[in-house]
């Protein structure tokens, strides 16, 4: 089965549920179908959460995850997959498999091992399990500080470069590296695309106030949509970036907790004129 032209690409996420539909999930979905592409869902775990935090969460049964993108897949074609947070290391097993079979297929891995906050999804068997199935697979991984040193290693007496974290991910087997610099005590914040090559590019943005829920969620479904749209990684990367401080320029604050990116802002560019 083939795409129909008049279609727009198809691009299925696994992820959590945030019923804030600031992060996981929805926050996915939002992206996707932003910026032109259809989102297909597959829930690896249900959270109880709001904007200040995660209260609770339940990792889905690996076969009930295994069962939702096999459906999918086997009806709808798929141009792209993006992995968020998947709670269980049987679970990142069970979507290694699972992608292991569409190798031509984009995959963008935001490795999501806690909540803004610091709510944990998992422990070690957990990066590890994603360190040794999925980054071998991803076209492109997204950590930020934090998640790089834990999926490259890191000891906590060792303080290696963000370009040798970088390298071990790309040692493992990714295409791609992409560090995000929101942790890094710097004036801007600076993103980093890194291949087996060396740094491909580098991007500056104005570092914005306040704290956002999702933004890495929505990095990375940005950066899954325009690799399903047909942009090369280092574009797609950079209009991915572009994209996502839009949106969080425009982030408006409805809860008691983190402001939540506008990921539809160009919908309303017309209101803020008036």
């Amino acid at each position: 089965m083939t795409r129909t032209s008049d279609s727009p690409p198809a691009v299925l996420t696994f992820a959590a549920t945030d019923p804030t539909s600031g992060a996981g999930l929805q926050a996915d979905i939002l992206t996707l179908a932003s910026m032109g592409c259809h989102p297909l869902s597959v829930v690896t775990a249900v959270t109880v959460q709001d904007t200040a935090g995660v209260e609770n969460f339940h990792a889905l049964d690996p076969d009930w995850v295994a069962d939702q993108a096999r459906c999918l897949l086997e009806d709808i074609p798929v141009v792209g997959f993006k992995v968020g947070v998947l709670a269980s290391a049987e679970i990142v097993t069970v979507i290694a498999e699972i992608v292991s079979d569409y190798p031509d297929i984009p995959l963008v891995l935001d490795p999501v091992f806690a909540s803004g906050r610091g709510d944990e999804f998992g422990g070690e068997d957990l990066v590890a399990s994603m360190r040794e199935l999925l980054v071998p697979q991803s076209t492109v991984v997204t950590p930020n500080i934090p998640e790089l040193r834990r999926l490259s290693q890191a000891e906590e007496d060792e303080e290696p470069s963000h370009e040798e974290c970088a390298g071990r991910l790309l040692d493992a087997g990714c295409e791609y590296v992409l560090v995000t610099g929101t942790h890094d005590a710097t004036s801007s914040v600076i993103n980093t695309l890194y291949h087996r090559d060396g740094v491909v590019r580098s991007d500056t943005w104005q570092r914005l106030p306040g704290s956002y829920h999702g933004s890495g969620c929505t990095l990375a479904s940005a950066i899954a949509a325009n690799l399903a749209r047909g942009l090369d990684v280092a574009n797609a990367v950079h209009e991915a970036q572009e994209y996502t401080w839009q949106a969080l320029s425009r982030a408006f604050h409805p809860g008691m907790g983190q402001y939540i990116p506008d990921r539809l802002f160009w919908a309303r560019e017309g209101e803020d004129a008036e």
